[in-house]
């Protein structure tokens, strides 16, 4: 997911006020955030549309004007994409549901699009709101795909130097990109907010969007009901130089759990072996493959290298069920030369997420938020060398936030959380991107709490069964005190596949 390629970008504390104040490029917002004025917003019936046209879903939209620099109302105006999709109850509560997407880069209309049926139970008596941040989606996007991961990946430092800086002239023509990040969003979160005329409501964030939430949470507390944390970035946090071996480890875990299944162990053996055997030689020489593009069925040819491996594992290690076919594909490249099945699931990511992430607003949110706070890490390259992703990610975004203008930052951005609002915070027991011990440090923030880590899945719980129905219980309780979440501990991983039928029977 961009940093998190997924869906998925951090941070940590600073020292002394006057310290943070050096920090920060740009001026920083006000610790006392404006009471939001209510504005005009005229909503109209419209369709949310997935980004591959997989599924549409009824709502009603329309456009908020915002200034692009807060502290300057009078000046330059940007437009906000907001969505609602009423609830289904004509005796509704009043404290709708915000959906905050991850990324950074995603929007939420369409993040929602995809993910509608989890949400469903919530809907009955709550209207889901979706405002796509200022920077992607209909919202001012801010596309660069010449900085996709992907990019990043395969082009040499020169290269990606000049590919930021042609990206943000191109993008600074029309926007001022110190004013797309997190701080300066939860205010249009809260404009959105009054001009609906909600006064409390509940949120719900995934990865980078539970940034957002409780960002919001910090400057704007007294509205705000409930909030749901999905794959978790604590406020401390700076992301990038640990999403080497986060996803390192995460791969090691699906290799043990097949080798502690008894038709996976027996059809495979070990996949550690065939997965160390396979990146050694693609590394060394790439494999030409000809196969069907899964997207569009015309014949493709792509040279199979470490960039493409990459991409499959840490894509792969995000849910159990893509999980599933990876000891398959392993073996089928290393044993049989059969590299279509790798080579089939590396054109679906990609076709997938460039689609879905706008890289300019991804880089406005880590050039201000995470990567200068680099150098204050202890960060061990040798470690990360050791792992299939390296340091090539890390020190690609070094490079491009040289010459990213540096954006807004409130000074007490990485700070501790400390909120009374009550907190369900949901981890997967084997994510790749947002490991659980991420919601156990974020959770130390929130008095009322409850932290769900569902056993052997990946990054985001949403779609992971019975968690809809803890979301809608919790909401509808208002507190996380003595909710019953004991419906997780029956949940199973699917299946490995044993073959290109399916599992074993």
């Amino acid at each position: 997911m961009p940093l998190l390629r997924t869906l998925t970008s951090r941070c940590a504390l600073l020292l002394v006020a006057l310290l943070r104040a050096c920090l920060t490029s740009g001026p920083a917002l006000g610790a006392q955030a404006q009471p939001a004025r209510p504005a005009l917003l005229r909503l109209a019936p419209c369709e949310l549309e997935h980004p591959l046209g997989i599924t549409a879903v009824a709502a009603e939209c329309g456009i908020l004007s915002v200034a692009e620099n807060p502290e300057v109302p009078t000046g330059r105006q940007i437009e906000l994409h907001v969505a609602r999709v009423p609830a289904v109850s004509r005796r509704k509560l009043p404290d709708a549901l915000f959906i905050l997407a991850g990324g950074p880069g995603q929007a939420a209309t369409q993040f929602y699009a995809g993910t509608a049926a989890a949400f469903a139970r919530i809907q009955r008596d709550r209207d889901i709101v979706l405002v796509d941040q200022r920077g992607t989606g209909g919202s001012h996007p801010l596309p660069c795909a010449a900085l996709d991961d992907d990019a990043t990946l395969a082009l040499d430092a020169p290269r990606i130097e000049q590919a930021a800086r042609q990206c943000a002239q191109k993008l600074g023509a029309s926007a001022d990109l110190r004013f797309f990040t997190t701080s300066v969003a939860v205010q249009d979160l809260d404009r959105v907010r009054a001009a609906l005329g909600y006064g409390r409501v509940n949120l719900y964030g995934i990865s980078y969007g539970t940034r957002i939430a409780q960002h919001y949470l910090r400057r704007f507390p007294q509205h705000a009901r409930t909030v749901i944390l999905d794959g978790v970035v604590a406020p401390t946090e700076y992301l990038g130089p640990a999403m080497a071996l986060d996803a390192e480890r995460a791969l090691g875990g699906i290799f043990a759990r097949c080798t502690h299944d008894d038709a996976c162990r027996e059809h495979f053996g070990d996949p550690q072996a065939d997965y160390h055997a396979l990146r050694a030689a693609v590394s060394q020489t790439p494999v030409a493959v000809e196969l069907a593009d899964p997207g569009t069925g015309a014949t493709t040819r792509l040279n199979f290298s470490m960039l493409q491996l990459a991409t499959v594992l840490r894509l792969s290690t995000y849910s159990a069920s893509q999980a599933s076919l990876l000891p398959l594909m392993l073996h089928l490249a290393q044993h049989d030369g059969n590299f279509a099945p790798l080579a089939a699931q590396f054109l679906a990511i990609e076709g997938s997420l460039n689609q879905q992430l706008a890289y300019g607003m991804h880089n406005s949110v880590v050039c201000a938020e995470d990567v200068p706070f680099y150098r204050r890490m202890r960060i061990d390259r040798a470690a990360l060398e050791q792992t299939y992703l390296g340091t090539t990610q890390i020190d690609a975004l070094e490079i491009i936030c040289r010459v990213w203008p540096r954006g807004i930052m409130d000074p007490d951005f990485h700070e501790p959380m400390h909120s009374s609002v009550p907190a369900l915070l949901l981890s997967g027991g084997n994510d790749p991107a947002t490991p659980k011990e991420n919601a156990v440090e974020a959770a130390r923030g929130f008095s009322d709490r409850a932290h769900v880590i569902v056993p052997e899945q990946g990054h985001g719980q949403l779609t992971t069964p019975c968690v809809d129905d803890i979301m809608a219980r919790f909401i509808t309780a208002g507190t996380a005190k003595n909710l019953d979440i004991s419906c997780v501990t029956e949940d199973r991983p699917a299946p490995f596949f044993t073959s290109l039928a399916g599992p074993a029977p």
